[in-house]
């Protein structure tokens, strides 16, 4: 993570439902509080879900939920 907090493209990372929380605290440490992210998970499936923010609203938002399904995390480049 610390290689990449200087990378000015789009990351995407696929993660599982058990290490979301923990990888997004991670990002939040290397990357910022403020970065924005966009959190999908079961894309393509009937209970799809896109959660868009900062990593911090994203974060809390998924600390607040158990979460299901494939995910995929899509954190902004730094700009």
């Amino acid at each position: 993570m610390k290689q990449l907090a200087t990378e000015e493209r789009t990351m995407v990372f696929y993660e599982s439902p058990m290490r979301l929380v923990k990888t997004l605290e991670d990002c939040i440490q290397y990357f910022g509080t403020e970065r924005q992210c966009c959190v999908s998970r079961e894309l393509t499936k009937m209970f799809e879900e896109n959660k868009r923010g900062t990593l911090q609203e994203v974060c809390d938002h998924f600390k607040q939920k158990t979460v299901k399904g494939e995910i995929v995390i899509i954190v902004q480049g730094k700009g």
